[in-house]
């Protein structure tokens, strides 16, 4: 695909309690953003117009069924539903939470049908979303049971990349989850996302230890040297730069990050912790690993903040644009490596017949 070409952007809604329709409206205020992309918002008109009224915005918008129907400078709107839904700002909802799986399903209908090229999703509430339909702990467990490939929770800016090997589990659950299998497979999930997403072609990838101090040769814990140490040697020999085990406390504030391309945590809060202390409200939670390209901002519902017009839109605008970039990388990474399977032949020479020795 040519850089040039501006794609088409299915945007869930999220959770309307929450800031998400305010940070999407903040962006599209920006009428250059329309530049860069086609979005497509998959929300109610008369709730979309409920938030540009609360909020003082007016923006061009248009109402579509398909994303054939696109137009490239305006906000397009696939409507899930077709009624305005009461807003609480700031309350858990389970109403709210229902019409978020909906705006989520519909736009990943539409990718998964290739009528639109890229997902960034707004911040959903992880319980208004609870229902017998769905049962999913957030976006990543949905669109991992939808897609091809296996989904990775791969947090993101220019200069810090953060993979996890357990996502949203209890730590109680963290010591029975982490085994080789499950190491190799993220190691090699990461390794193949920064090349082919990143277009990074000899990443160096840092592990972070299990346990504090990495266990201090068995002292605190022994998972660094019966699990974590043998995964690591394999991935090793099979020929990739990864380093490790690295203790935790230290090794974000020593700036030894910046030696990495990546950086892969053990659990949620050892990853997450550091990544958002550092860049927190300009980084990107991108789902790796699937066949599809979905970001989203690095934060939450922000229920504390919701309605009063002070939700700041950077991340949100980041992943917007990490979504295409990635998707513009893929896209080349595929076409070099479907270019150099490929067998070019000089054509033979022709006799020239008027010509001769």
């Amino acid at each position: 695909m040519e850089n040039n070409k501006k794609l088409k952007v299915g945007i869930s809604i999220g959770d309307m309690n929450g800031i998400g329709p305010e940070i999407i409206l903040k962006t599209f205020n920006d009428k250059r953003i329309f530049e860069f992309c086609t979005p497509i918002i998959y929300c109610s008109l008369k709730n979309l117009n409920f938030f540009m009224s609360h909020f003082g915005f007016e923006i061009k918008t248009n109402v579509i069924t398909s994303p054939e129907q696109v137009s490239s400078d305006c906000l397009n709107i696939i409507e899930p539903w077709n009624f305005l839904q009461e807003i609480n700002f700031g309350k858990c909802d389970f109403k709210i939470g229902e019409l978020a799986v909906k705006s989520l399903r519909s736009a990943a209908s539409d990718i998964k049908k290739k009528k639109i090229e890229v997902l960034v999703t707004a911040p959903i509430n992880k319980e208004a979303i609870q229902s017998d339909n769905f049962t999913f702990k957030g976006h990543t467990d949905y669109l991992d049971s939808v897609f091809d490939g296996s989904s990775l929770m791969f947090m993101i800016t220019n200069n810090l990349k953060i993979g996890l090997l357990t996502e949203h589990v209890p730590l109680s659950s963290i010591k029975d989850l982490i085994n080789q299998e499950l190491i190799t497979k993220k190691i090699d999930g990461i390794y193949q996302s920064l090349i082919n997403d990143f277009s990074i072609s000899r990443p160096k990838i840092a592990m972070l230890g299990i346990n504090p101090h990495s266990g201090d040769n068995g002292v605190i814990g022994n998972e660094d040297d019966t699990i974590l140490k043998p995964a690591l040697e394999l991935a090793k020999q099979s020929g990739k730069l990864i380093y490790g085990p690295y203790a935790a406390d230290s090794f974000f504030g020593s700036d030894n990050y910046k030696n990495f391309d990546a950086v892969i945590a053990a659990y949620h809060d050892q990853g997450l912790i550091p990544f958002k202390t550092l860049s927190f409200g300009s980084g990107v939670n991108y789902t790796s690993g699937l066949d599809i390209v979905r970001t989203s901002p690095d934060h939450g519902t922000a229920f504390e903040i919701a309605g009063k017009g002070v939700a700041d839109q950077t991340s949100f605008k980041k992943a917007l644009f990490a979504a295409i970039e990635i998707f513009n990388t893929r896209s080349q990474e595929n076409e070099l490596s479907s270019n150099a399977l490929k067998v070019f032949r000089l054509p033979k020479k022709k006799k020239n017949s008027k010509f001769k020795s």
